[in-house]
């Protein structure tokens, strides 16, 4: 059943079908990973299942998340040429060379089809759609609601602005306005020029799953991305886990200028199909190593870890490893060139809380 106009989005047809049929990784109805993953829980699910629902953790921040307003800096150019505002999430503003890319963008309230329940977010989002800059592009690396909201992108839409995305999300940003002329859709390896400037996007291997309702699994692509433009080189991964496919990427683009991959919502018992801070410095020196940013953490409460964690985690382990990090705060566009040391802001919304409790006794 078609559900197009709904958040669901749609299923792809006609010409855009054929394509998806195409494609290396479509077998027997589905997408498939390069090597086989599990997509569920592993093993005995009912230690996990008791940690959900009775665990300790934090998943919630206790206070509220230190937030810029990104505005005012942004009517200024970078002046490096490259800049990044973390918007929450995977959802970010990236200015190369002049030209502004909005990722994986998320400005809802909760990452569900539900407005009134589903995982909510921590903090409101430092921007909203109708106070972003003027955009040159929007990348979507797959169709999960974390990644791709449907009232964004129907905000979106209205601004004309072009898509690059995996094969088959076309079928849910047309459905939800987005101009036919204005959807790109790539396989893996494949890359497509934004018209009329230096930045290129070519999609590359990821190891993750797809679907926005019961019965489309596994119906649309889901990639990391590389952005280039003449002078820079980005890596972004989407949501993936752990495969020797990076090594293939990182051998046929070289160093990356700034590596962007998830930390969050992650556990042992889906190790498959999302990084958690551990594999994500695995997948960072098999991409060749490059400033390290991490994202898809620190928004919504998606796994079972408290809300610091990756963070927290990453931090230890890029020190013990000698790993640059890249950890711009919220709302805060930042050159990567300017920055020397890695801030470790999680840190003061504990402190804040600790020193509200001591004044209260």
């Amino acid at each position: 059943m078609r559900r197009t106009g709904s958040v669901f989005g749609a299923r792809a047809a006609g010409a855009r079908l054929e394509r998806v049929k195409a494609s290396k990784q479509f077998r027997d109805g589905q997408f498939r990973n390069t090597a086989p993953v599990k997509q569920g829980l592993k093993g005995n699910p009912l230690p996990t299942l008791g940690e959900y629902f009775f665990g300790g953790q934090h998943r919630s921040p206790p206070g509220e998340l230190p937030r810029d307003d990104p505005r005012p800096a942004l009517l200024r150019p970078a002046e490096t040429g490259l800049r990044v505002t973390w918007l929450g999430h995977s959802t970010m503003l990236l200015e190369l060379d002049g030209l502004k890319v909005l990722t994986d963008p998320v400005f809802g309230d909760r990452a569900s089809p539900l407005a009134f329940a589903g995982p909510r977010r921590f903090h409101p989002v430092p921007l909203t759609v109708e106070q972003l800059p003027a955009l040159d592009a929007v990348l979507v690396s797959h169709d999960h609601y974390d990644h791709l909201c449907a009232p964004t992108i129907r905000e979106l839409a209205r601004r004309r602005v072009p898509f690059f995305t995996s094969l088959g999300v076309g079928a849910h940003l047309e459905a939800w306005g987005v101009e036919p002329g204005l959807i790109t859709e790539l396989d893996w390896w494949e890359g497509a020029e934004l018209p009329a400037s230096a930045l290129r996007f070519t999609a590359t291997p990821a190891q993750h799953f797809s679907g926005r309702g019961m019965r489309d699994r596994n119906q649309t692509a889901w990639s990391s991305w590389v952005l280039e433009t003449d002078r820079r080189r980005l890596f972004f991964s989407g949501d993936t886990g752990l495969t020797d496919e990076f090594s293939q990427i990182g051998a046929r683009f070289g160093r990356f200028d700034l590596v962007m991959l998830e930390i969050g919502a992650w556990h042992p018992s889906w190790g498959d199909i999302h990084l958690g801070p551990e594999n994500a410095l695995r997948a960072h020196q098999l991409l060749g190593g490059g400033l390290l940013m991490p994202v898809h953490w620190g928004t919504f409460n998606l796994a079972i870890h408290a809300w610091d964690e990756p963070g927290e985690t990453l931090h230890r382990l890029a020190g013990e490893q000698k790993v640059h990090l890249f950890t711009p705060r919220l709302g805060a566009p930042t050159e990567p060139a300017r920055v020397e040391a890695t801030d470790p802001w999680w840190r003061e919304v504990t402190a804040a809380r600790g020193a509200a409790l001591e004044r209260q006794t």
